[in-house]
């Protein structure tokens, strides 16, 4: 298995991906070419088909496939120029090498949720919490295996749990370093933040909007969810559940991010920075390990509009 990761300028490449996306594009001068966006467990990379002939075959977003062709570089990046290509047939590739998965333990993961759940004092919020994360079966196990986005940060199998997880724990830490913080609310909040994704986003390795993702987003089904579970809840106040949904709608921290609201409670502003933190801190981290630039500085990284620094040194 030649993983994209391991990919390097002028190889020549035979091997099977999955097509994660597939555009049909026209040139400046009107000519029409395929561009792919080709996956495997270790990461993505941009494949151009310029010519259509009998050794490209049928095939469709979400197929396995067979290609054979060269590595390039395009504006610092490495594409791949396909030759041919044909659907890859059951029992030629293992399906486990194109499904990108946290390298952390989910199960681990999962019971730290749960602890932390567990150390809610509020009997309403922690019910809450235990009937969106714990009870519902379905729900809980979509909770551990999505992905935290599409592209950007956390991108794979468990990334949703690991990122909230994480932004949850920074909270906790932060919570009695300064005051008028509810640390039940703001932990409600943080376990909760992204919660909608679980419907935003189908499952991996396909891991594309869904309908509800693409008319709602994560951040109204959120709501929408905490709105429903909250009304289940005998005694559960409407100013509590205003609380909670106050956080989840402002996390992005502005509007031009997709936050109807900006944060205005000490829980909401320290969970949009927490979340910032982490995703940020995540976009950095898999740069630097899918980064081959030789030298302390990576290639320009897009997402970050800069290039990176390592903390090597001698």
């Amino acid at each position: 298995m030649r993983y994209i990761e391991d990919l390097r300028e002028n190889e020549h490449v035979i091997e099977h991906y999955l097509c994660k996306q597939k555009q049909n594009l026209k040139t400046r001068s009107g000519k029409t070419y395929l561009s792919l966006r080709l996956m495997d467990k270790t990461g993505t990379i941009d494949a151009k088909i310029w010519e259509m002939n009998n050794d490209i075959q049928s095939f469709d977003e979400g197929d396995m496939i067979k290609i054979d062709g060269n590595i390039v570089t395009f504006q610092n990046e490495l594409q791949l120029k396909v030759n041919k290509l044909r659907r890859s047939q059951e029992g030629e590739y293992i399906p486990g090498n194109y499904i990108p998965m946290t390298d952390k333990d989910i199960d681990v993961l999962y019971s730290q949720v749960q602890d932390i759940i567990k150390s809610i004092g509020h009997a309403h919020i922690r019910q809450l919490l235990e009937n969106i994360l714990i009870n519902d079966k379905a729900r809980a196990e979509a909770f551990k295996t999505r992905s935290a986005a599409k592209n950007m940060h956390h991108a794979y199998m468990g990334g949703l749990l690991e990122h909230t997880l994480a932004v949850t724990q920074i909270c906790d830490f932060m919570s009695d370093r300064y005051k008028h913080i509810n640390r039940d609310i703001l932990l409600c909040s943080a376990l909760l933040h992204d919660i909608g994704k679980i419907y935003e986003l189908s499952q991996m390795p396909i891991n594309d909007y869904t309908d509800d993702g693409q008319m709602l987003g994560h951040i109204v089904m959120g709501c929408e969810m905490v709105t429903l579970e909250a009304a289940k809840i005998p005694g559960f106040s409407h100013e509590l559940a205003s609380m909670i949904k106050h956080c989840i709608i402002s996390h992005h921290g502005e509007y031009e991010f997709g936050s109807p609201k900006l944060p205005c409670t000490t829980e909401a502003i320290l969970l949009h920075y927490a979340d910032n933190m982490d995703a940020k801190l995540k976009i950095y981290e898999e740069n630097f390990n899918s980064d081959k630039t030789p030298g302390p500085w990576t290639g320009y990284i897009k997402a970050m509009n800069r290039y990176l620094r390592r903390s090597d040194f001698d």
